[in-house]
């Protein structure tokens, strides 16, 4: 298991926006060396992270995609460890923060219900994480 420090996560979040973004883009937005961000990529591929680039699409398109909301408690003050750590994980879609009950929401999505259950089970074990609830999204509607 490969540990993810601050400047992967960020440079994971900008692919995950733009995958298509030059090299030396992300150099500059990462300030950082464009070999760092090369080595760094290769890592990210070479152990996985990094499982392949795709094409975005709207979510009315995306009709075999499991999508949900996950909702988080969080331990204490550790709400930015947290995100951190979403971030970074690849069907983290969007995180919220919020007021209430709960600290953070978490937008998912899954191929299938066994890769579901999956991240939902490394979501959870996440250090600082006191508890969760997920609801699967089964439709959309416009307002």
């Amino acid at each position: 298991m490969i540990t993810l420090d601050d400047v992967d996560r960020q440079l994971i979040a900008l692919l995950r926006d733009n995958a298509r973004l030059p090299v030396v883009t992300l150099a500059k937005q990462l300030r950082i060396a464009r070999a760092t961000v090369q080595n760094r990529i290769a890592r990210l591929e070479t152990n996985g992270v990094i499982a392949g680039y795709t094409v975005r699409l709207k979510p009315a398109a995306e009709t075999h995609r499991i999508r949900a909301v996950m909702t988080i408690a969080v331990d204490g003050n550790r709400a930015a460890e947290v995100i951190r750590s979403l971030r970074g994980h690849p069907n983290v879609t969007t995180i919220h923060s919020t007021n209430g009950r709960w600290d953070l929401i978490a937008e998912l999505r899954a191929d299938t219900l066994e890769s579901f259950d999956r991240v939902l089970g490394a979501i959870r074990m996440i250090d600082g994480i006191a508890n969760t609830e997920t609801n699967i999204l089964l439709s959309t509607h416009k307002t």
